[in-house]
């Protein structure tokens, strides 16, 4: 799951957060230019149908794909992005653009409606991280971060499967002392 930063290009399997896209879209549709206006008032109108669609084949899985089912309102909404894309208005440029160039990340999960829609669970998560980090002025060195990452993912990991990281990390040390393997990250409970 991502926003529009392009490093993520790169990685295949990738979705994209639809919460960003939406607040673009609500931006151009308060925008001054009517051409900019219709953009995003469009492109809300395909979202919120696509996330209603999304939401009830989670509970009542379609006979079909929803991209087939909602190929003919895909199509026109991609020859709209096609057309915007030529706009002047730097913003309606901005998300045509990046909507065909992520075409297949935004709309993967009409393949796949169990996959979230937005990364909120996960900045959620590093939220607390990120004011620590900001209030402690962060590490300083390079093996600072690494170390603080490294503790961020097992605190965090542990947490999602309803572990102690403090245990955990006690064993870890203990381990690592008496010169014993470090034990693996614990499993989610009742999965055993």
């Amino acid at each position: 799951m991502s926003d529009d930063y392009q490093v993520y290009r790169k990685y295949l399997n990738r979705v994209r957060c639809w919460a960003h896209l939406i607040r673009k879209a609500k931006g151009l549709k308060e925008s001054l230019n009517k051409d900019s206006q219709l953009f995003g008032e469009q492109t809300l109108k395909l979202m919120n149908m696509l996330m209603t669609a999304i939401r009830e084949a989670r509970h009542h899985p379609p006979n079909s794909l929803l991209t087939e089912i909602y190929q003919t309102q895909l199509m026109a909404y991609r020859q709209l992005c096609e057309q915007m894309k030529a706009s002047t208005h730097t913003k309606t440029h901005a998300l045509a653009t990046e909507m065909l160039n992520d075409w297949e990340a935004i709309f993967r999960v009409l393949e796949s409606p169990h996959l979230p829609l937005t990364n909120n669970e996960a900045e959620r998560a590093l939220r607390h991280w990120v004011i620590l980090r900001r209030i402690s002025y962060g590490t300083r060195t390079e093996e600072g971060s690494c170390v603080f990452a490294i503790l961020i993912s097992v605190i965090e990991t542990c947490r999602k499967r309803q572990q102690s990281p403090w245990i955990y990390l006690a064993a870890v040390i203990h381990n690592q002392r008496v010169g014993v393997a470090v034990p693996k990250l614990p499993i989610v409970k009742g999965s055993e």
